[in-house]
């Protein structure tokens, strides 16, 4: 393989791949249009079966990297999906026959394949065939999604056969060797027999069975395979093999911990693994059911008791990397594998460990690249580091990227295209276009860096042709970096200022500073850069202004709407649609469904607008227009519905919201600190965002005089709307049209109700549990040596107004065997330097802290049960002010003394 596919994840190992590409002459709208309703079905429930089956598309794949499909089955193309355009039954022939060139290319994978056929009518078209599907038009083509569900369906039988064969082979000493493309001229002439290969043998095929498990929805028996397969690989030093295993083992086990996939385009997945009600009516493993399709065997086995923890994902995907680093021709899988524990690793919040992976990928050597594809490599890494909050590496590689596009051996250099990468690498060298920002005291960045950015963005606008734009950047270079440069640079920039003046459109009269240098009058106002290269206006000259209107909307959609509209049939790429518009949609179900979604709200304003130029201006006259506005506002995005999830700390939560897009065009979704999220038309997506609990207490709050004669409703409403205000301003949710170019914010004011605005408030009693004087939240393990006091402190904090107590806290460790069994008799491994028990009378508004210590015997992992009894009869307190932290103690061994 030679090109390297960036997007991979973790959870896509599990994902069979298909193929979806025109025949013959296709419409390129057209086929993207039926492209983007394929790709709507990710996943599909199989029937008579507990399993998922899910699918990659893709509309362009190298024949090459099929070669790979043995080495890791999801790299293999096992459907094709062609859509031609075929107009009478004389072109029917030669389509057919394009159809069938088409699948040999991925004949030797392919388990099953369709073609879809577009503008054909008559006798052909009535025939039945499984293989081909007839449709009138583009527009008239209803069922294409469950042809594909159908199509999907039968690759998993087909799956599933594989599966059973390889995991059932009955070939004893006879398994095939599976191979590599650059492996296959270095086993010619080797001893079949050997116990060696044999092993070899043995240990790529339960590699390769794995594989197949985790695609047909087995997770646990993928599991066992690749333990088995790792143990069988390591024993004959089969390393490059090896590391698949190891990767393998890596990508069930991201499945089974993260669920909602890593790579922030696989919001909704459904675990892989559930507890179904009849699960003790479940069929021995692998057996078929009554309709040859078995169901998920995976919790007979032991639901974590192959998965690898969290720490140890990444251990073993260091591993695996390491051993692809043997080859040279296994570099591409090396450079995907160090991105997906990228991914894994910005999860777990585990930055530092993260850039040593991007570290590692900076330095994989891909043989020769084209300049588009280091464009799109030097991009990637970018967004990586800004994924993990290393927004100046970021900047860095986003930047190199922008050089590329100019490179001296392009052709036609993308001026344009470097221009729009400079501009997105400023917030990562802390620089602002707004001269504001450099009124606010120290200088901020590497001045340095920052200069020569602002050069090649001077020099990027002018070979883009547009001088007005150069003069504004070097104005702002004087006017932000005077004391950063020297004489010599000074007379430089104040030169070619000079020169870019004399080629603005208009002309533009140039003013003396104090200290000597020239500037151009270029006012740093939210004006276009197109209309200032314009001013001053000269006698018959004319310029377009852009006025951007903000205007609030309600982006609440009731919960109860998603069913309501459900029940009318109406659905879009198999996702139920929820809008406001019920009592709208209900009477008219013949309308267009997009256009029957648009929401019209007429907003009416007046524009007053002052200008002045000439004599007029020295004499202090101006001229005032008003202008009356009138807007027609389509709603963007809709919040279906809203909840909550607890996160690892106690400090922060998981706000979940679903949103829908009711306009034709795709728009994306964007949250501080959080993945983006690309809505297609009229489709639902959830976006998780972890924040920060709100403390709301701390709030203005009216005083006695005001709430005394204020209504209770109208103070209710200005406290939620104060309490949505705050939320707002952490969440900072907006959403983008790229091909509209509009913009927007969206308000969750009005859509959180009084449940959620509780899971979201910061609770007042705040527990924070230490040991050895570390705090304890977050998933953190603290670590200690066997026989050495460890400390324990439970710190509680009162935030409210109220005492609480008396209170009485009992610590009871136990060990948790991740099976479903956790064993609290640990006497003789775990004793207390004095209670487990703490006493707490009365606690006022601060801090009460509870002190004792433990004694390690033994080894292990080790938890802390904190359970708390309340003395107090007369409390009436939420259960949520009682959530303690985690705590999880690893016991070390005390390494010995030289000597001893």
């Amino acid at each position: 393989m030679s090109v390297p596919d960036y997007m991979q994840c973790a959870e896509d190992h599990q994902t069979v791949l298909v193929v979806v590409q025109p025949v013959g002459i296709v419409p390129e709208d057209q086929f993207f249009k039926i492209y983007k309703r394929i790709a709507g079905v990710s996943q599909v429930s199989i029937r008579d079966s507990q399993r998922l089956l899910y699918i990659r598309y893709r509309h362009h794949y190298l024949p090459e990297n099929n070669e790979w499909g043995d080495f890791q089955t999801h790299r293999k193309v096992v459907g094709l999906i062609a859509i031609t355009t075929c107009a009478s039954s004389k072109e029917w022939p030669q389509t057919a026959e394009r159809f069938h060139g088409q699948k040999e290319v991925y004949s030797s994978t392919l388990y099953d394949s369709r073609l879809l056929v577009f503008g054909l009518q008559g006798d052909i078209a009535e025939q039945q065939r499984t293989d081909v599907a007839f449709y009138p038009s583009y527009e008239d083509c209803s069922d294409v999604e469950k042809r594909v569900e159908d199509f999907v369906e039968s690759i998993f039988i087909v799956l599933e056969s594989k599966r059973l064969d390889r995991a059932t082979d009955k070939s004893g000493d006879k398994i095939p060797l599976l191979c590599v493309p650059f492996e296959k001229k270095d086993f010619v002439g080797l001893d079949t027999d050997s116990r060696h290969y044999k092993k070899r043998c043995q240990g790529r095929m339960r590699k390769h069975v794995g594989d197949l498990c985790l695609q047909a929805g087995m997770l646990q028996d993928a599991l066992v395979h690749y333990h088995m397969a790792v143990e069988l690989l390591r024993g004959v030093n089969d390393f490059l093999w090896l590391g698949a295993a190891l990767e393998g083992l890596c990508s069930a086990s991201v499945i089974f911990h993260y669920p909602g996939g890593t790579a922030g385009k696989t919001v909704g997945r459904k675990p892989s693994i559930s507890q179904p009600a009849d699960a003790g009516k479940r069929h021995r493993p692998g057996a078929l059911t009554a309709n040859g399709i078995s169901a998920d065997t995976s919790t007979e086995i032991g639901r974590a008791k192959n998965c690898l923890s969290p720490e140890d994902i990444i251990e073993k995907y260091k591993e695996a990397i390491s051993y692809y680093g043997k080859y040279k021709n296994a570099g591409v899988i090396e450079l995907e594998a160090c991105v997906k524990a990228v991914r894994v690793l910005a999860i777990q919040k585990r930055a530092r460990e993260a850039s040593e992976f991007l570290q590692n990928a900076v330095y994989i050597n891909l043989g020769q690249l084209s300049e588009e594809e280091k464009i799109q490599r030097y991009s990637i890494l970018s967004e990586l580091y800004e994924l993990i909050g290393f927004h100046r590496k970021s900047a860095f590689f986003k930047r190199v990227a922008a050089m590329q596009c100019v490179a001296p051996t392009i052709p036609e250099p993308g001026w344009r295209a470097c221009y729009k990468l400079l501009l997105e690498t400023l917030p990562g060298y802390s620089l602002s276009l707004d001269p504001k920002d450099f009124n606010k005291g120290t200088h901020r960045g590497w001045a340095a860096v920052q200069m020569r950015l602002l050069h090649e963005l001077v020099y990027a606008s002018r070979r883009m042709g547009n001088p007005g734009l150069s003069v504004r950047h070097l104005s702002f270079l004087l006017q932000t970096m005077l004391d950063f440069l020297s004489d010599q640079e000074k007379k430089e920039v104040t030169q070619s200022l000079e020169n870019y003046t004399s080629k603005c459109p208009g002309g533009m009269e140039v003013i003396t500073l104090p200290d000597g240098l020239k500037l151009p009058p270029v006012p740093f106002t939210k004006l276009p850069i197109e209309a200032l290269s314009h001013l001053p206006l000269k006698p018959g000259q004319s310029v377009t202004l852009t006025v951007g209107i903000k205007v609030k909307l309600d982006f609440s959609g009731q919960e109860n709407l998603l069913q309501d509209l459900n029940d009318d049939g109406i659905s879009v790429t198999g996702l139920p649609i929820s809008s406001p518009l019920r009592q709208v949609l209900k009477p008219r179900l013949d309308l267009d469904l997009n256009h029957s979604l648009v929401l019209l709200q007429t907003l009416e304003a007046v524009l007053n607008f002052k200008y002045s130029g000439g004599a007029g201006k020295v004499e202090g006259y101006y001229r005032d227009l008003s202008l009356g506005v009138h807007v027609d506002v389509e709603p963007s995005v809709f919040f279906t519905r809203v909840s909550t999830l607890p996160a690892t700390s106690t400090r922060q939560c998981h706000l979940l919201l679903d949103i829908f897009n009711p306009t034709e065009h795709e728009l994306t979704v964007s949250a501080k600190n959080n993945q983006d999220l690309v809505l297609h038309a009229s489709e639902c997506q959830r976006m998780a965002i972890q924040v920060d609990k709100f403390d709301f207490e701390s709030l203005p709050q009216p005083d006695q005089e005001t709430a005394r004669f204020t209504n209770p409703k109208q103070l209710e409403e200005e406290r939620q709307h104060a309490q949505g205000c705050q939320i707002n301003s952490k969440l900072g949710i907006c959403w983008t049209h790229p091909s509209l170019r509009r913009r927007g914010e969206a308000s969750v004011e009005g859509v959180l109700n009084q449940l959620v605005l509780e899971h979201l408030q910061l609770a007042p009693l705040q527990w924070d549990v230490l040991v050895n004087g570390k705090p304890c939240d977050c998933d953190v393990i603290a670590d200690c040596k066997v026989g050495d006091a460890v400390s324990l402190e439970v710190k509680l904090t009162n935030l409210s107004k109220n005492s609480v107590g008396p209170l009485a806290l009992t610590v009871v460790p136990y060990q948790d065997f991740q099976n479903g069994v956790q064993n609290y008799d640990l006497e003789d491994a775990v004793t207390f330097i004095g209670s487990n028990t703490f006493y707490i009378d009365t606690v006022s508004a601060g801090c009460s802290v509870c002190v004792g210590a433990l004694l390690f015997l033994y080894t292990g992992d080790f938890y802390l049960n904190i359970k708390f009894q309340d003395d107090s009869a007369g409390r009436e307190l939420p259960l949520a002010w009682f959530t303690l932290p985690s705590v999880h103690i690893r016991a070390m061994d005390t390494p010995l003394q030289a000597g001893a």
